[in-house]
């Protein structure tokens, strides 16, 4: 099986899709530490989230198709790390970006309670 790209093309996604993902996860960060603990942007916090939680796994996926298909190491390492990465990182933060909604929701709640008493 002739390889999918060359090395010279594996460095540019590496280095493309790495500072991309690097990048997303510095907004989200910003974002979501802002935005989460007020309850707000709560659509935008979760959009930022599904993406790499839909495209992550199919690198993923991809990176491994490659290694069964015997395709050499800068084929299938830029996606199986990069893939990885998408799918862990971002739906370990999943439950927290949750949980911190859950709470900002749970204090607004307690908030107009002890407004109307």
């Amino acid at each position: 099986m002739d390889p999918w790209w060359t090395g010279q093309q594996a460095a540019w996604f590496g280095g493309v899709g790495g500072s991309a993902i690097g990048v997303l996860g510095a907004v989200l960060g910003t974002v979501g530490g802002i935005c989460a603990p007020r309850g707000k942007c709560k659509a935008l916090v979760f959009s930022l989230i599904a993406f790499p939680l839909v495209v992550g796994p199919v690198l993923l996926a991809a990176g491994i198709v490659a290694v069964v298909g015997g395709q050499p190491y800068h084929v299938w390492y830029p996606l199986v790390l990069s893939g990885g990465i998408m799918t862990f990182v971002f739906g370990f933060l999943l439950p927290v970006f949750m949980a911190r909604y859950r709470q900002a929701d749970m204090r607004r709640l307690e908030a107009e309670e002890l407004r109307r008493s």
